[in-house]
């Protein structure tokens, strides 16, 4: 289920600086449907939140499978992967977005070194991780400036 959570301008310091227009018109990540695959809730909720202060739209998905059932089922414009989802890898989801032409970045506590050499050329954002460092990586995945 996709849900939009409409930016709230007192959140953080980049709505500080635009307003909603702003971000309905000129932002180039406004409606972008992205998947969340994350295990930890208090995490996920923040994700969630910094991705909605960015325009972006996303689904969730807490296990391997639930990522690649959204994924059939979907079309999304990027994903953020966990690496490690309660003690499973989420590599068969990088899989099956890099299948589909699908941009995603990892996000681990983990840091590079814990990345399989296969994907080391995938964006890598370490937890915990800044609302900056985010824009930057979606940026750098739609090749696009945000901020």
């Amino acid at each position: 289920m996709m849900r939009r959570i409409v930016p709230r301008d007192m959140r953080l310091p980049f709505l500080q600086r635009y307003d909603l227009d702003m971000l309905m018109t000129d932002n180039p990540l406004f409606g972008r449907r992205t998947l969340v695959v994350e295990d930890e809730m208090l995490v996920l909720m923040l994700i969630e939140e910094m991705l909605a202060d960015l325009g972006c739209m996303t689904v969730s998905a807490a296990t391997v499978d639930q990522a690649l059932a959204q994924i059939v089922g979907t079309e999304f414009d990027a994903a953020m992967l966990d690496l490690n989802l309660n003690g499973e890898v989420s590599y068969p989801v990088a899989d099956a977005l890099a299948a589909r032409g699908v941009p995603f970045v990892f996000s681990t506590g983990y840091g590079v070194a814990s990345i399989q050499d296969s994907y080391r050329h995938r964006p890598v954002l370490k937890k915990p991780y800044r609302f900056q460092d985010l824009a930057n990586v979606l940026e750098r995945l739609f090749r696009v400036r945000i901020v």
